[in-house]
């Protein structure tokens, strides 16, 4: 099985950012302990802060993965563009948020991406990962 982790803006800062709402490992160490929990999956991984770059990746994953496990953080709430890229591609994406956005402002409670994702994990922190990879392991 092979994976792509797409994760948008400000989380290239985790460990550093809010560490009482993201905690204080940074992805690249905590995507190291995934590949190495999660032996059997071949696991890419791309982060931007750039919008139109996060929908390129999508489009760029139609045939080459087998899932994409998507957090677009801030950009899940504003760009229609994204949901729509979700939409677009035939390749499963599982929705994922380190926080529960629900216990957050107002506006976090609105994903764009949620009507074209094949499921949603919200609130876990960095688990929150490990449970989307695991929903392709167990679901073909």
């Amino acid at each position: 099985m092979k994976l792509i982790i797409i994760n948008g803006p400000n989380l290239n800062l985790l460990g550093k950012r809010e560490p009482e709402t993201y905690g204080h490992r940074s992805f690249d160490e905590y995507f190291s302990e995934l590949q190495f929990k999660f032996r059997n999956v071949e696991l890419s991984y791309y982060q931007s802060n750039i919008e139109g770059e996060l929908i390129d990746k999508l489009h760029e994953s139609i045939g080459e993965f087998d899932g994409i496990i998507l957090n677009a953080a801030a950009y899940t709430h504003t760009s229609v563009g994204l949901g729509d890229a979700v939409k677009a591609i035939n390749v499963p994406v599982v929705e994922v948020h380190i926080s529960n956005t629900f216990s957050r402002e107002d506006f976090r409670h609105k994903s764009y991406i949620s009507p074209g994702a094949k499921g949603v994990i919200i609130g876990f922190g960095l688990q929150s990962y490990d449970i989307a990879i695991q929903s392709f392991l167990d679901k073909p």
